[in-house]
C-alpha cells in the first residue's frame, strides 16, 4: 500500500513544498554559477531510471564545459582540474543535487530510492538486476548512499540498494532521510576523482 500509492504522495508534497521554499536558494546558487565560469546552470546526464529506461538527470553545473563526459566523478585521476569554484563547495555540500527535486515532483525519480546509475556502468546496472533494484524509482538518497557512498563496491552498493528494494517502507524511507543528513554533514563515504582505486575492486 505504502509502495503503490503513498510513497508518491510523500514525494508529491514534500518535494512541492521543497520547490517553495528553497526557489531564493536555487536563484542565488544559478547567480553564482553563471559569474563563476562560463556554461549553463544545469548540468544533464543520461541515467537509468525505473525498469531502466533512460532519463536525463538534473544538477547543477559543478565543472568545467570541457569536463569529460559519462564518467562518474570518482573515477576521474584529477577531478580538482575541472571542478569549478563555486562547484567545489555545491559537490561538497551536495547543493549540486538540488533539482532533481524537481524532478521527484514530476515522477521521474523518488525522495528514496538507488541513486541512477550512469546509462554506462553496465556492471552496476546488471548487479542490481540481481536484486531487483532497478524496478523501483530511482531516488535523490538512498540506503547505498546512507552506507557507505562511494566507498562501496559495486557489488556491495547493489546489495544495499536491493536490501532498498525489497522492504521500500514508510519506516525505511524515514531513516534513509534522517541518515542522508548526518551523511552530508559528515562527507562519510565521499569520494572525489582518485580513479576509483577503492571503490570498483
Amino acid at each position: 500500500m505504502y509502495q503503490k500509492y503513498w510513497k508518491r504522495i510523500l514525494d508529491v508534497v514534500l518535494s512541492g513544498l521543497a520547490i517553495l521554499v528553497l526557489s531564493p536558494l536555487f536563484a542565488v546558487i544559478a547567480i553564482w554559477i553563471k559569474l563563476d565560469s562560463k556554461g549553463p546552470v544545469f548540468f544533464r546526464q543520461t541515467r537509468i531510471g525505473v525498469r531502466k529506461t533512460q532519463f536525463e538527470i538534473l544538477k547543477f553545473r559543478t565543472m568545467r564545459r570541457d569536463a569529460p563526459k559519462n564518467v562518474p566523478t570518482h573515477l576521474f585521476s584529477d577531478s580538482d582540474q575541472w571542478i569549478t569554484r563555486a562547484g567545489r563547495f555545491l559537490r561538497k555540500t551536495s547543493l549540486d543535487e538540488l533539482p532533481q527535486i524537481l524532478q521527484i515532483f514530476t515522477g521521474k525519480m523518488s525522495l528514496v530510492g538507488p541513486r541512477p546509475a550512469l546509462w554506462n556502468q553496465y556492471d552496476l546496472i546488471a548487479a542490481r538486476d540481481r536484486y531487483g533494484a532497478n524496478d523501483v524509482l530511482p531516488g535523490l538518497t538512498g540506503w547505498a548512499q546512507v552506507n557507505g557512498r562511494d566507498a562501496l563496491s559495486i557489488a556491495e552498493k547493489a546489495k544495499r540498494d536491493g536490501e532498498y528494494a525489497a522492504h521500500v517502507t514508510f519506516g525505511m524511507d524515514l531513516r534513509c532521510l534522517w541518515k542522508t543528513i548526518s551523511t552530508v554533514v559528515t562527507r562519510e563515504g565521499y569520494r572525489e576523482g582518485d580513479g576509483g582505486r577503492k571503490k570498483n575492486k
